[in-house]
């Protein structure tokens, strides 16, 4: 039996729980006498440990097993929650999430014991209770050494039905002077996975002797094809007591007793020869079915060749990312690839049909229902992809309150918007981006209590992160009241870096200056901590989120506050576009970034700042020539009307002149590759349906 088959769920649930504690300790350190809170921690810390226990990471289980301790203590009022208990709890979250990574990346939980850790919780319950040991501890104890109470054998010595090899393999066993068990072991009836707590029974036993017999079979017992109890006969040349405490010493083991074979099974009187190879091969098949201890592990204990091989094959398979999805977004899935069969068969019906004039009818028809269908197949597959944000914003109140004790400063965050949903591709990579932009704000953004005072501010700094949707977008944006940002010291580091000289510095631009913080290796910090000085943090954030088709923006006012706004696509595989052709070539436009198609007569055009304009509903638009910005082959024929597609990002607008339009389209967003070099305004590509392709530009640059 493999428990590798589980090891996705086993990696999913528990990060799920070490959230969960991480969220409970949070306000359990702003509530200590919170009853609930603390009987959810209570739960969250038992089931991690039961899983650690059932997967067999003895180093994970151990240390849960001691918070466990301290939950237990507190929930029965021995213990007070302070503000030092809850710094020790999370560091073994921390050690926890290390176990896990570790368990993803290798499937192993690594060599780290974290005794320090472990001793710290242990000091925790001694200062507080130095008469006992916790109750469940005890009764453990106890029930280690309480000796097994032993069933008499009977006459023959076995209940179980032996095969004509398993009672050879017992009288060879016997002559060697070893010692021969029929044992029952029985599983608690809570269990939620008893086959793998059967696996970890065989599992632990490897190395103490051979098991020649389990009823049900092996195989029975992995499909779960049991009660609560099995029977094994296992060949050691240990003593009874120590194969007990072994079987015991598995997690949700209700019960284990047995009896020791002393007497041998009568040889039967055959032709000895034929016997003894039947008898030789029979034992190697059962060796494959049932734990042997035919190889050695690196510290000398015998190992069964099973295990090894299992251990080798569930190294070789990596563990993939997973999405849990509503059953009822299956269900229309299903339906809507019913209905794509259906549109085939239509479609396989009409271009068989006699006349010319029916075929194109029935063929049309066919083509809009099909075209109906993937649409909806497309939406539905989308929604099957997205995920909440809060899976990624969820851990920054954790890294809020260590800054605050870092910093010295008192902050507080606020967030929004949680249940905003994206692409589970992106959400993968949002994280750093927002948690550079969260310490960026508390370090940088947010001034100490005694600045704040002075400037009639709430000595607690507030940091905001709101996630919303606006059309074919997500915007975060992640906000503070601290600082704002200083024009003049961005500058005057600019010019002492050499990024800038003094000339350019006297003509550029507020924003162009506040660009400047996204270079690499760009800090306004005069000493490097290991918060941030290195100037590798928002040059990430516009790298990863350029990288995922979106961008950043800042809006800053000193002594007020800062706020990066932080604009994502809703999907990265299929979006509605708009055609357009420049002379011969064809583009797309995003329908998401387009708020109206005008038509404009070229005698509204007017000049600001030698730079061309119109006037639109009370606004000022900027026009600009995508024929001259893509270097389109060929002379523009000179209209007195243009057309132009109004695109707008946030509060601002911009107009892209173009020749003619072609009309909206669904189309597949294919990468151009990292070795064509090509302007940012391109976001990738996509193949028409004649066979040509269209590049895909991407209005947010342009902007």
């Amino acid at each position: 039996m493999d428990v590798s088959q589980y090891l996705e769920i086993f990696i999913d649930e528990s990060n799920e729980h070490l959230q969960s504690l991480s969220d409970q300790l949070m306000i359990l350190e702003k509530e200590p006498e919170n009853s609930d809170t603390i009987n959810e921690i209570f739960r969250a810390a038992h089931s991690l440990k039961g899983m650690a226990g059932t997967m067999g990471y003895k180093r994970m289980q151990n240390l849960t097993h001691d918070m466990e301790n301290v939950f237990s203590e507190v929930r029965n009022g021995n213990m007070k929650v302070t503000s030092d208990l809850v710094d020790v709890l999370f560091q073994c979250l921390d050690a926890l999430e290390e176990y896990v990574n570790n368990i993803q990346e290798t499937q192993d939980e690594g060599t780290n014991d974290n005794e320090p850790i472990i001793k710290a919780l242990n000091a925790f319950i001694a200062s507080e209770n130095k008469d006992a040991a916790p109750a469940e501890e005890k009764q453990e104890q106890q029930a280690e050494s309480a000796p097994a109470e032993k069933l008499q054998a009977d006459e023959h010595g076995i209940s179980m039905e032996l095969a004509d090899f398993e009672k050879n393999a017992v009288n060879e066993a016997l002559k060697k002077g070893m010692h021969v068990y029929e044992i029952k072991v029985t599983v608690d009836e809570n269990c939620i996975l008893k086959a793998a707590r059967a696996f970890l029974v065989f599992k632990n036993l490897e190395g103490h002797g051979d098991i020649i017999k389990s009823d049900p079979s092996v195989q029975d017992i992995e499909d779960e094809k049991f009660d609560f109890d099995f029977q094994i006969v296992i060949l050691t040349e240990e003593s009874f007591d120590d194969i007990i405490k072994i079987i015991k010493n598995v997690s949700e083991i209700k019960d284990a007793d047995g009896e020791e074979i002393t007497k041998a099974f009568p040889e039967e009187k055959t032709e000895e020869e034929p016997k003894e190879e039947k008898t030789e091969e029979k034992a190697k098949q059962a060796s494959k079915a049932q734990p042997s201890n035919d190889k050695k592990d690196a510290n000398g204990s015998k190992k069964p060749a099973g295990a090894k091989q299992q251990t080798a094959n569930s190294k070789a398979k990596p563990v993939g990312h997973t999405v849990r999805v509503d059953i009822e977004k299956l269900d229309v899935l299903m339906n809507l690839v019913s209905e794509l069969i259906i549109a085939k068969n239509g479609l396989v019906s009409a271009s068989s049909e006699e006349g010319s004039e029916s075929i194109n009818q029935s063929f049309n028809e066919q083509i809009e229902y099909l075209e109906r269908v993937t649409t909806n197949l497309h939406e539905s597959v989308m929604k099957v992809r997205m995920m909440p944000i809060e899976s990624v914003v969820s851990k920054f109140p954790r890294m809020i309150r260590d800054l605050s004790k870092k910093l010295d400063k008192k902050m507080e965050l606020y967030m929004s918007g949680e249940d905003t949903e994206l692409d589970r591709t992106v959400i993968d990579e949002i994280g750093d981006p927002l948690m550079h932009l969260l310490r960026n704000s508390a370090d940088h953004g947010l001034e100490s209590a005694e600045v704040r005072k002075e400037r009639g501010k709430s000595e607690v700094g507030s940091i905001f992160l709101d996630a919303y949707q606006d059309g074919n977008n997500v915007v975060i944006e992640v906000r503070d009241d601290g600082n704002g940002i200083d024009i003049e010291k961005v500058k005057s580091k600019a010019i002492e870096k050499g990024n800038i000289t003094e000339e350019q510095a006297a003509i550029m631009s507020d924003k162009e200056i506040i660009d400047l913080l996204f270079r690499p290796s760009f800090s306004t910090s005069d000493k490097v901590t290991d918060v941030s000085g290195r100037g590798v943090g928002l040059d990430v954030v516009k790298s990863k989120i350029e990288a995922l088709g979106g961008d950043v923006e800042v809006k800053s006012v000193y002594g007020e506050g800062s706020t990066f706004i932080i604009r994502l696509p809703l999907t990265l595989a299929i979006i509605q576009a708009l055609m357009v052709k420049l002379g011969d070539e064809k583009y797309a436009i995003s329908l998401g970034s387009i708020q109206t198609i005008e038509d404009i007569p070229v005698s509204e055009i007017k000049y600001v700042h030698a730079k061309e304009v119109i006037h639109l509903r009370g606004n000022v638009i900027p026009l600009i020539r995508l024929r001259e910005l893509l270097d389109v082959p060929g002379e523009q024929e000179e209209q007195e009307n243009i057309t132009v597609v109004i695109v707008s990002k946030g509060d601002k607008q911009a107009g892209l002149v173009v020749d003619s339009l072609i009309g909206q389209m669904e189309i597949v967003i294919k990468s151009l590759g990292k070795y064509i070099n090509i302007n940012k305004m391109i976001s990738g590509a996509t193949i028409l349906g004649d066979g040509s392709v269209a590049l895909i530009i991407d209005a947010n640059t342009l902007v």
